[in-house]
């Protein structure tokens, strides 16, 4: 992912000021999408969404449902829980939902980012994003 660099720089930069939210917006284009949401969301209800999207993006080349099982391994996860959400598609209503929420706001494609419901669409340079947190960030503190 093209604005991971960007994004991991803005939560150093501003530690208390931000606070990252990631929501699922699989584009059917790509066949590994939906499959690759499903398994950070597993990963997210052991509360390991971090390490594994870290996995994804790297690796996001050559995704497969054997690959998912290794990350989850690897990352310490509870490799049966995570089989089995994987396998039931445990998540796939809350990535629907979060995928129809992107849609209603105009984030049709990704990467979308907000910041403070302001709109960023694609792969923007960090100084696109620090020009509006200092902007919000000077509001709030008015």
């Amino acid at each position: 992912m093209r604005v991971g660099p960007t994004l991991d720089k803005i939560v150093a930069d501003y530690p208390t000021d931000v606070r990252m939210v990631y929501k699922m917006h699989p584009l059917p284009m790509h066949p590994n999408a939906m499959p690759a949401a499903e398994a950070a969301m597993a990963a997210n209800a052991q509360g390991k969404f971090a390490a594994m999207h870290e996995k994804l993006m790297a690796n996001s080349a050559a995704l497969s449902r054997d690959k998912y099982l290794q990350f989850a391994a690897e990352i310490g996860l509870d490799v049966k829980r995570f089989t089995n959400d994987i396998d039931t598609q445990a998540y796939k209503k809350a990535i629907d939902a979060q995928t129809e929420e992107a849609m209603k706001v105009g984030a049709s494609g990704t990467p979308a980012s907000f910041v403070n419901g302001r709109f960023l669409s694609g792969a923007q340079p960090y100084e696109a994003f620090k020009k509006l947190i200092d902007e919000e960030i000077a509001k709030a503190k008015k």
